[in-house]
């Protein structure tokens, strides 16, 4: 499928709704799809509930994108909405839709309404994405939502994917970026790991098989917040077992470097600049498979175990060697046992099944795209 120019899209305005459920999954797709759609001629209201992690995540802000507070309504001045996009299942205020209806009797456009869904590579995404959702109660019943899925497939919505990106990571020097990383000298042969994760079962198996690694030492760069927690409590764990000494004899297989919450293009770096990231929900998912590199997936729990086979499903659309679909099990508390064993030659297999399927992401046109033209279809 050949890349549509948007900026062959008429300029439109675009209302996008967001609750945080996940402090930086949510915000953090909705930041870059308003961020995105207004780098590409857009106009983009951005309302949220919960706003705080905008301050580190893009302390800059983005021309084009006013983030709003959530409950609060338009200007009588300010234009109509042309699209509406409801993130991840959150349902826009009454009142808003209203005054959307108001201005609709008034002459107004309708607006085209998106219920833009969760990732997921599982195979009935495809047969909904794009379907016709009727809205049968509010002040706008009779008018019509439309499913959108971003997914992995052609027959789906596509990913994020800003212009320019792949040539960003191609002329990225990691070397450099390393070097400009504080902590303890970096040890010659190590191999860089990022960590973003929940509270992962096999976290304490991951460290004492970084600590107990005979070839390869390794530099674990923790992300701030829930994922430096669990390192703490991992190894407090350990200590505990193994009692007030260090966490073995040779503390130098494994350094921990601690990093403050950084914006969004500083994380995109980080993953660039890393020979394994660990990942977790969907944000950081898509961005990993951008970079490249070995990945696992800490992918979001839930209660009536949907994640098992949403996680199965992107694993069989990775087409991910047995070690990694191992990986992934155990990481995620679906397969008991320890963690398989990762080298040098597991990252190198690894890393080939990564670029093989970024490959066959970037032969197929990214969300944007598809949503600008989705949407202008439905006008």
């Amino acid at each position: 499928m050949s890349a549509l120019p948007s900026q062959k899209f008429p300029h439109r305005q675009w209302d996008v709704f967001c609750r945080v459920v996940d402090n930086f999954g949510d915000i953090g797709v909705c930041w870059r799809l308003a961020s995105q759609l207004a780098a590409n001629g857009q106009r983009v209201r951005l309302w949220v509930d919960d706003a705080s992690a905008l301050t580190w995540m893009a302390p800059e802000g983005a021309a084009g994108v006013d983030v709003r507070r959530w409950g609060a309504l338009p200007a009588a001045h300010e234009p109509a909405s042309d699209v509406l996009v409801e993130a991840f299942g959150c349902e826009i205020a009454p009142e808003f839709i209203a005054a959307c209806v108001n201005q609709v009797s008034a002459g107004a456009k309708k607006p085209v309404w998106i219920n833009l869904e969760y990732l997921s590579a599982e195979p009935w995404v495809g047969r909904h994405h794009g379907l016709p959702s009727p809205v049968l109660h509010g002040p706008a019943a009779g008018w019509t939502k439309w499913f959108y899925y971003p997914g992995f497939g052609e027959d789906t919505g596509g990913l994020l994917r800003e212009r320019g990106l792949m040539e960003c990571v191609q002329a990225f020097d990691r070397d450099v970026w390393r070097r400009q990383q504080g902590g303890d000298a970096p040890t010659q042969g190590e191999r860089w790991v990022s960590l973003f994760c929940y509270e992962p079962p096999a976290l304490v198996d991951w460290l004492q098989q970084c600590e107990q690694a005979v070839a390869e030492p390794t530099r674990l760069l923790v992300t701030a917040g829930r994922a430096q927690r669990a390192v703490c409590a991992a190894r407090q764990k350990i200590l505990g077992q193994i009692g007030p000494q260090r966490l073995s004899g040779k503390p130098e297989q494994l350094h921990i470097l601690n990093l403050d919450a950084r914006p969004q293009p500083a994380y995109d770096e980080l993953l660039w600049a890393c020979d394994l990231n660990f990942v977790r929900g969907e944000d950081s998912l898509v961005r990993a498979l951008w970079a490249g590199e070995p990945l696992v997936w800490h992918i979001y729990p839930q209660d009536d175990g949907a994640h098992g086979p949403k996680l199965e499903a992107f694993l069989d659309w990775l087409q991910a060697p047995p070690g990694l679909r191992h990986f992934h099990a155990v990481w995620n508390g679906l397969a008991p046992g320890p963690l398989p064993v990762v080298n040098a030659e597991v990252l190198q297999n690894w890393g080939a099944c990564m670029r093989a399927a970024r490959t066959r992401l970037l032969l197929q046109n990214d969300l944007l795209t598809q949503l600008l033209g989705f949407c202008e279809s439905k006008r």
